[in-house]
């Protein structure tokens, strides 16, 4: 997979792949979320697509149940330190089942690349 990243002017950064473009930008103007945010807001989504297909899998409906996303930052360096998400689940949600939606919320593959994070190599070319 490639992306192509560039800039479209002021603080913005866009990211292209296939059809898709990843828009961010920077306060104060902010006209989209920072990176640092989508790539928070990553973790969730990713989470929330696994919710959805064991909802999906097992003939759930998934209304009423949404994520909440907790960061927790260390004060002296600003860095995250720890990162919640709270599957909050509808009463008619069956009980058999909690335990199950979490596990297959862990399963996402963003978090998944936490455990085993890949190497990270930067370069430049004149092009």
């Amino acid at each position: 997979m490639e992306m192509l990243i560039d800039f479209p002017g002021g603080a913005r950064v866009d990211a292209h792949f296939g059809p898709f473009t990843v828009h961010t930008d920077q306060p104060p103007v902010a006209s989209a979320p920072t990176p640092f945010a989508t790539f928070l807001a990553s973790i969730g989504t990713c989470a929330g697509i696994y919710v959805l297909g064991f909802c999906q899998q097992r003939g759930l409906s998934s209304e009423g149940i949404r994520i909440l996303q907790r960061i927790h930052s260390n004060p002296l360096t600003g860095m995250v330190e720890n990162i919640e998400l709270e599957i909050q689940l509808p009463p008619s949600f069956p009980e058999k089942y909690k335990q199950a939606v979490i596990r297959s919320a862990e399963l996402c593959a963003v978090k998944k690349h936490f455990e085993n994070p890949p190497h990270i190599q930067v370069t430049s070319t004149s092009a």
